[in-house]
C-alpha cells in the first residue's frame, strides 16, 4: 500500500513538473512574463494609485489599494518610472520574474524648494504672483513675468545675461507632440536667442561688441521696442585651450528610451570625432551605481571613447549627487591650468538616490564651482523631466543648460556650436539699464522671469552668466516713450534713451571689468527694421502667446506669421522650421473668430 502511495505520489510530481516546464516554454515561446510586487512609503505604509510607466512597451499601470500590482510584460528585463503626489519618483530597472519590493520617499515643499538668486531685478519694486501649474511629473520653476515699471520710480533695472537655449527645443517638442506647452517651461529670452541672431564681430582685442536700436512696438502704436544685443567674440577651434572634458553620463532605467541614451550616445560620438590631441576625454556613469567607466584618454583616440561610449545600458537608480562629487572630483585631478576644465553632465534630472531637491543640489554645485571646473546640462526624455533641476544645476555651476530633442538638436549643439557651447569667453555676466525718465515713461523687460523663490527671498542680488564664444544675446524692452521722446523721433536729440552699465569677468580671473555705454535715439520704423530684429520679435511675440502671457500682444497667429514670414532667412533650416511651428501651433490654441465690423 505505502509503495502504491508512493508511485502515486511520483507520478503527482512527475505531472506537476511536467506543467510547469510546459508553462514555463508557453511564456517563453510567448514571451511573456507577470511582473508583480507592492509599494510602500519611507513609512512602511503601503501606496495605493501610484503610477507604473513600463518604458519598453510605453503603458501606464496603477497600484492596488495594499500597494500591490501586477501585469504581464514581454521582457525578462524591463524598466518602470514610479510616482505619485507627494513622493519622489523612481525609476528602476528589474528582472521582471522576481517578485519587486519598492518604497518612494516622501517630499515637503520646505525641502524642495531652492534659494535662488535673480535673474532679473528692479530694486524696491513688489512683484505679483500667480497660481501654480501642474505638468505630470515633469518639474518646472515656478516663473513671475517681469512687470511695467515707471521710471520716475524705477529707473534702474539689471539681468543676468547667459547662452542657454534649452527652453525652445523642449518647447518645440510639445508643440510637436501636438500638446499644450507649460508656462513655466516658456522662458522668452532663451527662446530668442536660441537662433544666435544679430552676429557681428567685436573689434580686435575685444571680448564683446554692444549695439543698440531703436522701433515701433507692432502690436502698440502708442509704445516702441528697445533692442540691445551683445556679441562674443570668436575662439579658432585651433586656437582655443586644449579641453579636460567629464562626460557625466545617466545611465539609470529611466534612460531606457529612444529619445534618452541612444540620442545621447550619438550626440557624443558626435562630439568625440571633433576632439583634438591635446583634449581630454573622461566618462563617469551613473545608474544603480557610480563608476569611472572611462579613464582620462586622449582626444587622439577617438575610436576608443567612441567604442566605450557605444557600450553604455540603461538600468538601476539614479544616485546624481554622488555621480556629480565622483565626476568633479575626476576633473579636478586631471585639471589643466588656463585650460577648458568642463563636467558635461546628460540626463533627464530624475535624481531619486541621495541628496535630490533643487536646494541641496544648489548647495553642492555651488562648492563645487570653487574649483575652477564649469559645468554644462544636457537635458533629454519626456514625463519625468526635471527642468528646475537642470537650470539650478547649470545656474549654480558657472555654465550652461540645452535641451536635446532629436538628432539634429544634438549636432547643432555639439558639433556645429562646439566653441559657444563648451568654451566660455566671459562668465558672471551681467547689465544694468538706467532709463532716462524723460524719454521713457515707462518700460518692460520682455522674458528674463524671475522663479517664484527669488522673489520670495528677495536678497537684492543678481548673479551672472556664462557667455561662449561667438554668442549673440538679445534682451528686448517695451517701453513708452514720454511726450518729448515722440516729438524727437526719428531725429537727433541730445538725451539718450537710457545709460547701460555692462559687467563681466573673464574666466579664471578674479577681476570685475565694466563696459559703460549710451542707448541713442536711432528710431527705425518696424518695417525698416533689419530682419534679424524683426524676426527676433516674431519669437518673442510667439514666446509670450504660448505662455499665455497677460502681456501676450492682442495680435492673430497670421499676423505673427506675416512677421516672421517676412523676416525668416529662408535658406536657415532652423528659421524655416520656426515658421512652421507657427502653423502647427495654431491648431493647438484656436483662436476666436474675429469680430466683423459693423
Amino acid at each position: 500500500m505505502v509503495r502504491n502511495n508512493y508511485c502515486v505520489n511520483c507520478y503527482c510530481l512527475k505531472k506537476l513538473s511536467i506543467y510547469c516546464i510546459a508553462i514555463l516554454f508557453a511564456q517563453a515561446a510567448n514571451g511573456q512574463y507577470y511582473l508583480r510586487g507592492e509599494i510602500k512609503s519611507d513609512k512602511k505604509m503601503p501606496l495605493q494609485n501610484v503610477s507604473i510607466f513600463l518604458h519598453s512597451s510605453k503603458q501606464l499601470f496603477h497600484s492596488g489599494s495594499y500597494g500591490s500590482f501586477g501585469f504581464t510584460v514581454a521582457k525578462a528585463y524591463d524598466s518602470l518610472t514610479l510616482s505619485l503626489e507627494g513622493y519622489e519618483s523612481k525609476s528602476v530597472y528589474v528582472k521582471t520574474s522576481d517578485w519587486q519590493n519598492f518604497v518612494l520617499k516622501s517630499t515637503s515643499d520646505a525641502a524642495t524648494k531652492s534659494k535662488q538668486k535673480l535673474i532679473s531685478l528692479t530694486k524696491n519694486q513688489s512683484q505679483n504672483t500667480r497660481n501654480d501649474w501642474f505638468t505630470r511629473n515633469e518639474t518646472y520653476f515656478q516663473l513671475i513675468e517681469n512687470d511695467q515699471v515707471v521710471t520716475a520710480k524705477f529707473p534702474t533695472t539689471g539681468f543676468s545675461l547667459n547662452i542657454n537655449t534649452a527652453s525652445y527645443s523642449n518647447v518645440r517638442r510639445f508643440i510637436n507632440m501636438r500638446s499644450k506647452v507649460p508656462p513655466d517651461a516658456v522662458r522668452v529670452e532663451e527662446m530668442v536667442n536660441y537662433f544666435n541672431l544679430c552676429y557681428k564681430e567685436p573689434p580686435p582685442n575685444e571680448t564683446f561688441n554692444m549695439s543698440t536700436r531703436l522701433t515701433a512696438c507692432p502690436w502698440n502704436a502708442q509704445k516702441q521696442l528697445l533692442f540691445i544685443n551683445l556679441n562674443a567674440k570668436k575662439l579658432q577651434l585651433n586656437q582655443i585651450a586644449p579641453g579636460n572634458f567629464v562626460f557625466l553620463i545617466d545611465v539609470s532605467g529611466s534612460m531606457d528610451d529612444v529619445k534618452r541614451l541612444p540620442l545621447l550616445k550619438a550626440a557624443f560620438q558626435s562630439l568625440v570625432k571633433n576632439l583634438r590631441p591635446q583634449d581630454t576625454v573622461s566618462i563617469v556613469t551613473y545608474g544603480g551605481s557610480v563608476a569611472v567607466w572611462l579613464q582620462p584618454t586622449s582626444g587622439a583616440e577617438k575610436q576608443k571613447i567612441i567604442k566605450s561610449i557605444e557600450e553604455l545600458t540603461a538600468a538601476g537608480d539614479t544616485p546624481g549627487e554622488s555621480a556629480i562629487r565622483m565626476a568633479y572630483q575626476l576633473a579636478e585631478n586631471t585639471f589643466i591650468k588656463n585650460g577648458n576644465n568642463r563636467v558635461i553632465l546628460a540626463t533627464d534630472g530624475d535624481f531619486n538616490v541621495g541628496e535630490t531637491s533643487e536646494k541641496a543640489l544648489d548647495e553642492l554645485i555651488t562648492k563645487k564651482k570653487q574649483s575652477g571646473v564649469f559645468l554644462t546640462c544636457l537635458g533629454v526624455g519626456m514625463g519625468n523631466f526635471k527642468d528646475s533641476k537642470l537650470q539650478t544645476l547649470a545656474k549654480k555651476g558657472n555654465g550652461n543648460y540645452a535641451y536635446l530633442d532629436d538628432q539634429m538638436e544634438a549636432e547643432k549643439v555639439l558639433v556645429k556650436e562646439l566653441t559657444q557651447t563648451f568654451y566660455a569667453v566671459a562668465d558672471d555676466v551681467y547689465m544694468n539699464v538706467n532709463f532716462n525718465p524723460a524719454m521713457v515713461k515707462e518700460y518692460r523687460l520682455i522674458g528674463f522671469d524671475n522663479k517664484r523663490e527669488a522673489l520670495n527671498e528677495m536678497n537684492g542680488e543678481l548673479e551672472g552668466g556664462e557667455i561662449g564664444s561667438g554668442n549673440s544675446t538679445i534682451a528686448i524692452f517695451e517701453i513708452l516713450p514720454t511726450e518729448q521722446n515722440i516729438k524727437t523721433t526719428g531725429t537727433t536729440v541730445a538725451d539718450d534713451i537710457a545709460n547701460i552699465q555692462f559687467k563681466y569677468g573673464l574666466c579664471n580671473d578674479t577681476a570685475t571689468k565694466t563696459i559703460n555705454y549710451p542707448v541713442k535715439d536711432n528710431f527705425v520704423a518696424f518695417d525698416q527694421l533689419e530682419t534679424s530684429l524683426r524676426f527676433a520679435t516674431a519669437v518673442a511675440i510667439f514666446g509670450l502667446k504660448i505662455k499665455q502671457s497677460k502681456y501676450a500682444p492682442s495680435m492673430y497667429w497670421e499676423d505673427l506669421l506675416a512677421i516672421a514670414l517676412s523676416s525668416a532667412d529662408r535658406s536657415d533650416y532652423l528659421q524655416n522650421e520656426f515658421i512652421g511651428l507657427i502653423e502647427k501651433t495654431q491648431k493647438i490654441y484656436p483662436e476666436k473668430k474675429k469680430k466683423k465690423k459693423k
